[in-house]
């Protein structure tokens, strides 16, 4: 059982529902002298506590929307509003304050320093954040006990399973109490029975702790997780739906895509 997280503010999902609003965003790649359009035209609003899965088949453009979500990359044109701050107009300093603040990240390769212990992996991003040693180590420690992993706390990360390591990697994306978390295809390095064990943790923190987590991934059976599906195709939303897991399953008619 995971513990609960507190919640920044303690607002309740009632009183922040539109935590993220991207309208009509374009992104495009310049290869040489090909122009690859990677998102165009999504618009989309997702609410705090959500559990969102964004799935597609590569080179779909779904990376690159978690992308321009997670703060790591910029629309070329559209609006992306964050809580109600306008994300488009902030500058590289404000933009990696606001990540390492409010944002937190799981990729697919774990990123993990692996000769440096589980316990420290974990406390990193709050070194950037300017936190005493003695609380990176403590809020490192209680997250590892969150995620069942405690007794590794002094174990190097490449001393670890895959699926542990996975877990090391959601404590680190958790030790900054963000208000959201990306998720970029975190099975993708596991074994099914891992990964789903995987899934079931960040169910139980959506659950639990009402933290709102997106997921990109390109299975089926691991979107299913999440309480809504939005699939991407071309770049455009190509559906948007609550998913089985969720209260209904009724398709969405929220999304409006640009043209």
């Amino acid at each position: 059982m995971i513990k609960s997280l507190q919640r920044k503010g303690g607002a309740s999902a009632a009183e922040d529902r539109s935590q993220v609003q991207v309208c009509d965003v374009y992104k495009t790649y310049h290869v040489g002298e090909v122009d690859v359009p990677a998102v165009r035209g999504i618009s989309l609003t997702i609410g705090s506590g959500e559990f969102l899965a964004i799935m597609g088949p590569s080179g779909s453009g779904k990376s690159t929307l978690m992308h321009i979500l997670g703060c790591l990359d910029r629309c070329d044109r559209g609006q992306y509003l964050l809580e109600g701050a306008d994300v488009t107009r902030m500058s590289k300093r404000e933009l990696a304050r606001l990540r390492n603040q409010k944002l937190g990240f799981v990729f697919q390769s774990f990123n993990l320093l692996s000769r440096t212990t589980v316990l420290d992996n974990v406390a990193l991003p709050l070194t950037y954040a300017g936190v005493s040693r003695r609380e990176r180590r403590r809020r490192a420690a209680s997250l590892l006990d969150r995620v069942g992993l405690s007794d590794r706390s002094m174990h190097l990360s490449n001393q670890l399973s895959g699926g542990q390591q996975q877990r090391v990697a959601i404590a680190r994306a958790l030790v900054t109490e963000p208000v959201i978390l990306f998720a970029d295809e975190p099975t993708g390095n596991l074994d099914t029975r891992t990964g789903a064990e995987i899934m079931a943790l960040l169910e139980e923190l959506n659950r639990e702790s009402g933290l709102t987590i997106v997921i990109v991934t390109h299975e089926p059976d691991i979107a299913e997780c999440a309480r809504r599906v939005i699939a991407v195709r071309d770049g455009k939303i190509a559906s948007d739906r609550s998913s089985g897991s969720g209260v209904d399953a009724e398709p969405r008619d929220t999304v409006h895509v640009g043209t």
